[in-house]
C-alpha cells in the first residue's frame, strides 16, 4: 500500500466514524422529538375528554344544586302558607276573645312587627 493510499484509507476510516457521530447525534435528537410530538398529541388528544368529564361534573352538581333550591323553595312557601293561617286564626282568636269582653295579651315583638311589614 502506498503512502497516498494509507492517509486517504485513513481519512476515510475518520470520515466515516465522524459521519456515524452525526448519524447517531441526529438519531438521538429526532427520537428525542418523536416523543415529544407524541406527548403533545396525547394531551391535545385527551384535552377534549378532559373537558367533558368536567362538564359531567358540573352537571351533576347543577343538578344537585337546583333539585336543593327546589326543596327550599317548596319549604319556604309551606312555612310562609304557616305563618299566615297562624296569623289568621289567632286574629280570629283575638276577635272572639274581644266579643266576649276579654282582651288578650299583647303580642311579642316580632309577631307586632310582623303584623305592621309583613315581614
Amino acid at each position: 500500500m502506498t503512502l497516498w493510499a494509507g492517509i486517504v484509507a485513513a481519512f476515510g476510516t475518520i470520515g466515516m466514524i465522524v459521519a456515524g457521530l452525526f448519524a447517531a447525534r441526529a438519531t438521538t435528537r429526532a427520537a428525542s422529538a418523536t416523543a415529544e410530538a407524541t406527548q403533545a398529541a396525547a394531551r391535545v388528544q385527551a384535552e377534549p375528554n378532559q373537558r367533558a368529564a368536567d362538564l359531567q361534573a358540573f352537571q351533576a352538581i347543577r343538578d344537585d344544586m337546583q333539585e336543593e333550591i327546589s326543596e327550599m323553595r317548596t319549604e319556604q312557601h309551606s312555612l310562609k302558607s304557616l305563618v299566615r293561617a297562624f296569623a289568621w286564626y289567632v286574629g280570629e282568636l283575638t276577635t272572639q276573645m274581644r266579643g266576649h269582653g276579654i282582651e288578650p295579651p299583647a303580642p311579642p315583638t316580632r309577631v307586632d312587627e310582623y303584623n305592621r311589614t309583613g315581614v
